[in-house]
């Protein structure tokens, strides 16, 4: 959400009951013993950094320093905040909306480090902290939202805003602080302000067990071969990687597959053996739905009422209508209004895609009726048959580091960006890469980290975040620590790792996330970079997703790891044919999810729902066909159970049609023209939250942006 105040609060509170989920163990962070006197007179975090660029020095920070650092960032951060709610002095945008802007450096500095390495880092030790310190730090939030004395300098620099004279950025600041307080609750009494905190402090709770429980059911199903036969169909490079997992688990001389989506994906898509497809998807798709000590029905059912009740006290009708106040869609409504469009011409493709993997199965002798653990296997063997192209055909070509190369060969045609790698940078742990960061004049931009393999102290999925943002609010330009981390299996022996096809887009998708991240060139902190709506955040890395395909980035990078034959142009011209293949399964799956996410948040009762019952109604209303599962079932819906996402997932969607927009101008004027390039960076990249983003938008397109380019990018406009 984009109306937010006290970056160092905001942040630590999302993350604290967001982001320091979906994790588990093994570490590299050793949780050495050390004193309490110790550990506060060492602690890395109560010094400037004196690392270049200010790269946390994580070989010095140790999991005692954690405890110690929180209490006196808070500390400060309290003090700074009674400090501006007690001045004396006539509030002023300088002396209190600014004042309160520049407060936490420490506690960010914190929260950046320990949130950004529990989400790939986990201990045991990390977890029981994020336990003991979340709840403290929503309370705290709360105090801050909660304070008369500051809502009423807030609201009295707000009410005489017209009179300031206000650069853009400034009025933004004072928009989002003021908002900020009035969503948090700042008008309430004191009967429903204390209402407020006992609600935001058991959606915090449980948002932490809906991720720790999420990550226990991941990591605990494995399915165990011992008879080759039942590899059959595999490509031997994920039966290579299944053998060293068996025997990472004490399994030697087999092959484990988990539900891990580089081990769940490959072997839905490949293997001939039915039942055993059959297991894995069951498996997949019940996580958190076992009714086990890891079972999430209870706490999703339990947070969508909680939500619901907080939204009501605010006076709002459901939480989607609060959360969505502050995306580009404003209202549920109006997001329904687009999934509805794209959800009917969706389904109707995909019943089509059904019937002709019917089909093929039938002509090779199947006999029986497709069903969900089918369609990956299937839908490959159609692709194949349909465009000849096979994925095993096209891995070799996107070898990771390769792939790498032609993220970076594009972000240097578009912009004159150039990356360096740097080995001598501190980094959390042996898979990191690290890289320095230059524009095209040859100054320095910031740092870029890679992290890309999976491990079991990571959570799922990719994502980019920031152990410090850029920002110039103390007059110099803070320059920005920026890292992707991303899931891939990890190199088995000497054996480069090669991607999917889908694989290698995410690479460029959450690269997109990033450049953001490192172009960033504002004043306040809580406004740069990503600091966007939910609906809009994810437009920048779609719209990278586009270039990977281009002919001319192609034979930048895509080489085939053994002979270094650059990818066949006829082979190119198969992946672009193919390229809206299987978008109905694509976006029905995905819509199904969104508009589950919806369901569940313009609930109009605090009454408790049976979980499955109610995902089993919201499914058969919009009338999701059997052969499909919603991406994210409920009980493994991180992105809004314990993630950000929570009535905000359709953003996605919202993005694609900013980012199919985009895409035809550069089509248009040339895939690296340099002046649409510059206006991009400019009204996109670099302004990240500073004004509304449809103005900025418009700034660069001369217009809003047209929603036909998606549904014909997708092949599912009508002719």
């Amino acid at each position: 959400m984009k109306a937010r105040i006290l970056t160092p609060i905001a942040l630590a509170v999302a993350l604290a009951g967001c982001n320091a989920n979906n994790n588990d163990v093994n570490s590299n962070q050793v949780a050495t013993v050390v004193s309490d006197a110790d550990a506060t007179m060492q602690n890395p975090f109560f010094s400037d950094y004196t690392t270049p660029y200010k790269v946390p020095p994580f070989e010095k920070i140790k999991i005692a320093h954690y405890r110690p650092a929180f209490d006196r960032a808070m500390e400060e951060q309290i003090a700074a905040i009674e400090a501006i709610a007690n001045n004396k002095a006539k509030p002023t945008f300088e002396n209190t909306i600014e004042a309160m802007e520049m407060s936490g450096d420490l506690l960010t500095k914190v929260t950046n480090t320990f949130y950004g390495l529990i989400g790939s880092m986990s201990t045991p030790e990390m977890q029981a902290i994020s336990k003991e310190y979340s709840p403290k730090l929503s309370a705290m939030a709360d105090d801050v939202y909660l304070n008369e004395k500051l809502f009423k300098r807030v609201k009295a620099v707000y009410e005489q805003k017209d009179a300031l004279n206000l650069n853009t950025e400034q009025n933004t600041l004072l928009e989002n602080a003021y908002k900020g307080f009035v969503r948090a609750g700042a008008n309430l009494n004191e009967q429903d302000k204390t209402k407020l905190r006992e609600l935001n402090k058991k959606i915090s709770k449980l948002s932490i067990e809906f991720g720790e429980n999420l990550l226990a059911e991941t990591n605990a199903f494995e399915l165990v071969i011992d008879d080759k036969n039942d590899l059959d169909g595999l490509p031997e490079s994920i039966i290579a990687a299944a053998a060293a997992t068996a025997k990472e688990r004490g399994h030697d001389g087999k092959w484990v597959f988990t539900t891990h989506r580089p081990s769940f994906y490959p072997f839905l898509t490949y293997s001939t053996n039915r039942e055993l497809r059959k297991q894995m998807f069951h498996a997949y798709t019940h996580r958190g739905d076992n009714d086990n000590a890891n079972d999430n029905k209870a706490i999703a059912s339990e947070m969508a009422s909680l939500r619901y009740q907080r939204a009501q006290l605010l006076g709002y009708k459901t939480h989607a209508h609060y959360v969505l106040e502050n995306n580009m869609a404003k209202t549920p409504e109006n997001a329904y209004q687009l999934l509805n469009r794209v959800w009917g011409p969706s389904l109707e493709r995909a019943k089509q895609e059904v019937a002709d993997m019917q089909a093929y199965a039938e002509s090779e002798g199947f006999k029986g009726e497709i069903k969900a653990w089918d369609w990956w296997y299937y839908s490959e063997k159609v692709r194949k048959a349909k465009y000849d192209l096979d994925e095993s055909i096209t891995k070799p070509y996107f070898e990771l580091n390769n792939t790498m190369q032609g993220v970076f060969y594009t972000a240097e045609q578009l912009w004159g960006v150039t990356f360096k790698q740097r080995d001598d940078l501190p980094k959390y742990h042996p898979d990191v890469t690290t890289y320095e960061v230059f524009d095209k004049d040859g100054s320095s931009i910031g740092v870029y980290m890679t992290d890309f393999y999976v491990r079991p102290s990571k959570r799922g999925g990719a994502w980019m975040s920031s152990f410090q943002k850029q920002y110039k609010m103390y007059g110099e330009n803070e320059k920005p620590v920026i890292y992707n981390v991303l899931n891939y299996p990890a190199p088995v022996g000497d054996e480069p790792v090669l991607l999917t096809f889908d694989q290698a887009s995410t690479l460029f998708h959450e690269f997109g996330h990033a450049i953001q991240g490192l172009l960033s060139d504002g004043y306040y902190r809580s406004l740069t970079g990503t600091s966007l709506p939910r609906d809009y955040v994810e437009y920048p890395s779609q719209v990278m997703e586009n270039w990977m395909t281009e002919p001319q980035v192609l034979k930048q990078f895509a080489k085939h790891y053994k002979t270094g034959e650059v990818i066949p142009a006829e082979l190119v011209k198969k992946i672009q044919d193919s390229g809206k293949f299987n978008q109905g399964f694509a976006t029905t799956e995905y819509m199904a999810a969104a508009l589950l996410d919806l369901k569940w948040h313009t609930l109009e009762t605090a009454e408790l729902q049976d979980a499955d019952a109610f995902e089993q109604a919201a499914m058969e209303e919009i009338g999701l066909i059997e052969q499909i599962a919603p991406r994210y079932r409920s009980t493994y819906f991180a992105h809004i159970f314990s993630g950000g996402y929570s009535s905000g997932y359709y953003g996605y969607i919202w993005s694609n049609i900013f980012d199919a927009d985009t895409w035809e101008v550069f089509k248009d004027k040339g895939i690296f023209n340099q002046d649409v390039a510059t206006s991009y960076r400019e009204n996109v990249l670099e302004s990240g939250g500073t004004e509304d983003p449809m103005e900025m938008y418009k700034r660069f397109r001369g217009q809003e942006p047209n929603p036909d380019h998606l549904l014909e990018r997708r092949g599912l406009l009508a002719k």
